[in-house]
């Protein structure tokens, strides 16, 4: 067996037992829904919602993963612009009197000087990890964007799972220490995904032309249809041109070759950031958006710019990031290691000790192909169970609005939690 099959094998078994169960989503949906009592029972919050966001609202969490919700204030139909930071702290302090009278709650902790102030907590019974904020409007619409991209290629998904897995496992994935957070991680798989020959991806900037959160002003449902069939027509686009080059790569090669591209990456920061939006490596000097440049590396954010989302990055870290990369590559290139040794480097004890106490079968290898119609690889068992806890999360009505280019757009809201989230798909028709 080849070291590219090897590989191939070993990163499914992987995903296999990170891909969260049925049983995990509806865990996430019980906490919301408690959450929720909680943000009823109190009178300063009369009115407000409880939405997720971030990699559950993304389908880009593992089994393990926290959970990010936002307590939407009541503001009529339109986008709140009046809630200061202030007043954000007061009413995280509310939330947190509350969890702590209520019981059930662990870790609580308040981080009210955070660019956006964030509660966290953790539920003692579902042991799940949550951060909450407060009109979070900005982080659902990022995590809708994210979701469409993982429609336009399913390997996205697949592969944000397995970096931020391999990134914990060797404790670059911890903002609050100075290395990435998850977001910045997809982001470079998507930039990946963009420069790798032939392009998955395009330019975020061929999706969404403009900044979106510019865009989130006045009439909300208003300002998020525009976005919503904005990007839906650019993908149905992206997906329908025939001329364009597809790229048949497999996960494991997908894999080293992301982790190739970025072991110079401490060498590169000092000169260049990386834009997902253009899709390109750009020179700092030349990029006035950039300036003055205070940050050990730059990874722009493309629907908040200029804002930086590797900010959290200081250079001693950098540096060891980069070996950090440079070494696995290494490794993995070399072919001479055993299964559980490869384990080892690609993820962290909770996982391994999962694989070791419950063998995966591995499936055949297979090239994944982007067509106009969504990927469906197969899947095994573990991946089955995901999805049916994501038809949980989105199995009540469909409402398909044609827009101009033949595309439809299918939003789902989730009936058992009665609006948990409203999920829009970017598709074609068929």
């Amino acid at each position: 067996m080849s070291s590219d099959n090897s590989l191939e094998f070993t990163l499914r078994d992987i995903l296999a037992a990170i891909n969260p169960t049925g049983d995990d989503w509806s865990a996430r949906l019980r906490l919301i829904e408690e959450l929720r009592v909680v943000v009823r029972s109190l009178e300063s919050l009369r009115g407000a919602t409880v939405e997720p966001y971030g990699s559950f609202a993304s389908n880009l969490f593992t089994r393990w993963g926290d959970l990010d919700v936002s307590i939407e204030l009541p503001n009529g139909s339109y986008i709140s612009m009046s809630f200061g930071k202030k007043h954000k702290q007061t009413l995280l302090q509310d939330v947190l009197k509350s969890l702590r009278r209520r019981g059930g709650w662990q870790k609580l902790q308040f981080i009210a000087n955070a660019r956006v102030p964030i509660l966290k907590c953790k539920s003692s019974y579902l042991n799940i990890s949550c951060d909450i904020s407060i009109n979070n409007l900005n982080g659902q619409m990022k995590s809708k964007l994210l979701f469409w991209i993982n429609e336009i290629d399913r390997r996205f998904r697949d592969m944000v799972l397995l970096v931020k897995e391999w990134a914990k496992a060797h404790d670059i994935n911890d903002s609050k220490s100075g290395t990435f957070n998850s977001y910045c991680l997809s982001l470079l798989v998507i930039f990946h995904f963009q420069t790798c020959t032939p392009a998955i991806l395009p330019p975020l900037q061929e999706i969404y032309p403009r900044n979106m959160v510019d865009d989130l002003r006045g009439v909300r449902a208003d300002a998020e249809k525009n976005i919503e069939e904005t990007c839906a027509e650019n993908i149905y686009r992206f997906r329908s041109d025939k001329s364009r080059m597809r790229n048949y790569s497999s996960l494991s090669e997908l894999f080293i070759s992301f982790l190739a591209k970025f072991s110079d990456i401490s060498s590169r920061a000092p000169e260049q950031g990386i834009s997902p939006c253009s899709g390109q490596w750009e020179n700092i000097e030349t990029n006035t958006r950039w300036q003055p440049k205070t940050y050990a590396l730059f990874v722009e954010d493309p629907f908040e710019q200029p804002a930086n989302t590797a900010r959290t990055v200081n250079q001693r870290n950098l540096s060891r990031i980069s070996e950090t990369f440079q070494t696995t590559h290494q490794m993995l290139i070399s072919g001479n290691q055993d299964y559980n040794s490869v384990l080892a480097t690609l993820v962290g004890p909770q996982v391994s000790q999962f694989l070791q106490r419950r063998p995966v079968h591995n499936p055949r290898p297979r090239a994944y192909i982007s067509q106009n119609s969504r990927a469906r690889p197969q899947t095994d068992r573990a991946v089955n169970l995901s999805m049916q806890g994501q038809n949980q999360f989105q199995n009540a009505r469909v409402d398909r609005r044609p827009n101009t280019n033949g595309a439809t757009m299918q939003r789902t809201v989730n009936a058992a939690q009665n609006q948990v989230q409203q999920v829009w798909r970017p598709r074609s028709d068929r």
